[in-house]
């Protein structure tokens, strides 16, 4: 567990003991970088020939030979008599042995040690720190290697290094070691996405880090990968780092900006596996704790309701759990939700499906609710109506599109001045090029939402033209143009 957990409070040290590294490590240790590195502590390394070539010197020989021994009361007696010889010896050599299989072997032995013993990553920092040097340069050196077993192991010690000793990462070099753990999350195909999801699972227990994570696109990142095909261990790692994050009352609130409710309820829907259920409810209940802002709070259970996340609670009530904590969740959940739904004004769902981003033709499109609500659309400077059109100009969806054009055509015919905030807004062109769409019901919705944009432009002409000559000659009381007239 990490030494610094600022920002935690007794349920997450609670759970963080139950879910500890030793026991994470043993749940992982059928990734990749786990099963190769018991294949590489086979291979012992001939010390004796790196000296006899002058490859490494007298002292840093007699170290690693001495330290080389399966024999852990030995190696703590010679960690203790010289620390500072430690960390010289295993830094000369990561620094200058170049051949791939013994750098894989150095790295497994350090990162073995740090493991028996967490204390001991103060040898790095000691050391580091007599000789006016950064920690973490020789680490993030290697992090530019090609071999993905020395460039993960190395992320693994630098995990260990940043998480618990008593001085925190540097922000350049924190910045530099995240974005290189996002970027390998991204990575096509790669072997070795446990390793990667299971640093950010210790990083990211320390408030600091969050915040550096979220601001190199993090939370983008893990979601983006959630929502693609990935296995149900990954998973389960990756919407752990969510549920860490939600800890803080500010990233707590500002969760759902990136979608989250929509994806993990897919996900939920989906799920066979009951820790991955586990880590999805403790997510959904810290998105309605932890915000400070009781506004949020409620935002969050209206996405919930509208991601079909009840439907799934009636269905989890069913099942039985072994975990206690699941089924607190589930009634906690299931009470807020039911609570939310009687308290649900038409305006606020309709605010919540459109930030999801997940637009239907759900009952708060009909005209009813636009001839009471569309000057709402005004508020916190036209929030909504910027959604609608960059909805337009990003969105692929069909149905999402639709939607959209109907809305805007919608808020311009109930509001008088609604036209001239949609020319302002962009809104008009994006409209206009649906025209051409390839699905006939976005080139249908695209039409309507064109006709009412011009309909006002007609009756805009038509009372401009009664005062002028006293008399409507062109426009009827309807609204709409005569023929050959407009």
């Amino acid at each position: 567990m990490a030494g610094n957990l600022s920002g935690a409070d007794p349920k997450i040290k609670e759970i963080m003991t139950s879910l500890d590294d030793d026991k994470i490590d043993m749940l992982a240790a059928t990734s990749v970088l786990q099963q190769k590195a018991t294949d590489i502590r086979s291979q012992k390394v001939n010390w004796q020939s790196y000296f006899q070539s002058q490859m490494i010197s007298q002292e840093d020989y007699n170290f690693i030979v001495a330290f080389d021994v399966n024999d852990s009361q030995n190696k703590e007696a010679l960690l203790q008599k010289d620390r500072h010889q430690a960390a010289q010896t295993l830094l000369n050599l990561i620094g200058h042995v170049s051949r791939d299989q013994t750098l894989q072997y150095i790295l497994v032995l350090i990162d073995d040690m740090l493991q028996e013993d967490r204390s001991r990553v103060e040898i790095f920092h000691e050391y580091a720190s007599v000789r006016k040097e950064p920690v973490w340069a020789p680490f993030l050196n290697l992090l530019n290697r090609q071999d993905g077993f020395i460039t993960n192991m190395t992320s693994r010690i630098i995990a260990k290094i940043a998480c618990w000793s008593q001085l925190p990462m540097e922000r350049s070099d924190l910045h530099f070691y995240l974005t290189w753990l996002k970027d390998q999350l991204k990575a096509q195909n790669n072997e070795y996405i446990q390793s990667v999801a299971r640093c950010l699972q210790m990083m990211l227990r320390i408030d600091d880090y969050r915040f550096a994570f979220v601001s190199v696109d993090g939370i983008s990142t893990l979601l983006s990968v959630l929502a693609g095909r990935v296995n149900f261990q990954v998973q389960y790692q990756l919407i752990f780092c969510l549920w860490v994050l939600t800890f803080n009352p500010l990233l707590a609130e500002k969760m759902n900006k990136f979608n989250v409710i929509p994806i993990l309820a897919d996900i939920l829907s989906d799920s066979v596996k009951e820790k991955v259920t586990r880590i999805i409810l403790a997510v959904f209940r810290n998105l309605i704790e932890k915000p400070e802002d009781s506004q949020v709070a409620k935002e969050h259970c209206i996405s919930m309701v509208q991601s079909k996340v009840l439907k799934q609670l009636q269905i989890l009530e069913q099942r039985k759990f072994d975990d206690e904590d699941i089924s607190a969740d589930i009634e906690f959940l299931s009470e807020k939700l039911h609570s939310s739904v009687q308290d649900l004004s038409s305006f606020d769902e309709y605010a919540t499906e459109v930030k999801s981003g997940r637009l239907e033709w759900s009952p708060v499109h009909k005209s009813k609710f636009w001839r009471e609500n569309a000057q709402r659309l005004n508020e916190k400077n036209y929030e909504l109506l910027r959604i609608l059109i960059h909805l337009l100009e990003t969105n692929k969806d069909p149905l999402v599109l639709s939607v959209a054009s109907f809305d805007i055509g919608e808020y311009v015919r109930h509001y008088p001045r609604g036209k001239h905030v949609i020319e302002q807004l962009g809104g008009k062109q994006l409209v206009m090029q649906l025209l051409g769409h390839e699905d006939p019901n976005v080139r249908y919705e695209a039409l309507l939402a064109v006709q009412k944009l011009m309909v006002h432009n007609w009756e805009y002409l038509g009372r401009q033209l009664e005062q002028e000559t006293g008399a409507d000659k062109s426009v009827p009381k309807g609204g709409a143009p005569v023929a050959g007239k407009a």
